[in-house]
């Protein structure tokens, strides 16, 4: 008999082999592509598009990576829905593996609610939906998925901190075609995918980090987009429907966590 089974090893090698020739010839494909100018027409496009929609609401699936002491790359996935309504209100849950959390703004408190631990913290932010994505991120540590993109001038906020951009094509995300555009800042290094047509919403948006070795991302993929009459009616008011306890700001990382208990920042074990 000569058709004897491959050894394991030797089949993984190949494997890796051809993914390796891929990315290599990969690399050079996105020149004929690289039109600074059309992709950030594309891009400005999508800022006013989303700008101009009163009412949105949209599920989503996301992966933050982290990168452990071993150098191994480890992706926690979660999944979530986003509604909000323009200038001032969010509803916004999220479920992974480690967490259960919703996160209300009416334009006048925030609320955070961690399901899991029966637990919520709540804040007065007056102010926009911008006001809320930059409080999120710089006070409570608990950034908004995708936060850039709902910003009200999008277009404005990234592109002053753009170094390079690039058209890099036709992509295909959930069976929607998108217009594929490759940025990158001083920290970061972006990938956006955006629907082709006359509703150019963020199908996939990925964030590369250049200050962390071995480049950890955090993704966003964005299926059941909605805008205007399509929008379910929502309150945005709190309701504590699980009699959950109010706990202060400064309990927050320890009540409500993106981690498992056994995972540790920094050299810590």
């Amino acid at each position: 008999m000569t058709d004897a089974i491959e050894p394991r090893s030797n089949r993984l090698k190949k494997w890796l082999s051809a993914v390796a020739l891929m990315t290599a010839a990969g690399a050079i494909m996105p020149v004929a592509h690289a039109d600074e100018s059309a992709a950030k027409a594309l891009f400005k496009a999508m800022s006013d598009y989303l700008a101009a929609q009163s009412a949105i609401s949209f599920d989503f699936d996301s992966n933050l990576e982290i990168v452990t002491t071993q150098e191994q790359k480890i992706g926690l996935a979660s999944s979530g829905t986003l509604t909000l309504n323009r200038p001032d209100k969010v509803r916004m849950s999220r479920t992974g593996g480690f967490a259960d959390v919703e996160v209300v703004f009416d334009g006048k408190k925030v609320t955070l609610l961690g399901k899991n631990d029966k637990v919520f913290v709540q804040e007065e932010v007056s102010g926009t939906i911008d006001d809320l994505v930059d409080d999120l991120r710089n006070k409570f540590h608990r950034p908004v998925p995708a936060a850039d993109l709902l910003m009200s001038d999008v277009n404005k906020q990234i592109m002053p901190l753009v170094t390079d951009v690039k058209d890099l094509g036709s992509g295909v995300i959930r069976g929607v075609e998108c217009d594929h555009l490759a940025i990158r800042t001083a920290e970061v290094d972006l990938q956006i995918w955006i629907a082709q047509g006359d509703r150019p919403y963020p199908c996939k948006y990925v964030v590369t980090s250049r200050l962390v070795a071995d480049g950890p991302q955090y993704s966003v993929e964005i299926r059941n987009w909605k805008t205007g009459d399509e929008v379910a009616v929502d309150s945005f008011a709190f309701q504590n429907a699980t009699n959950a306890e109010k706990v202060d700001l400064k309990d927050l990382k320890d009540k409500i966590s993106d981690f498992p208990a056994n995972f540790a920042m920094g050299d810590k074990q």
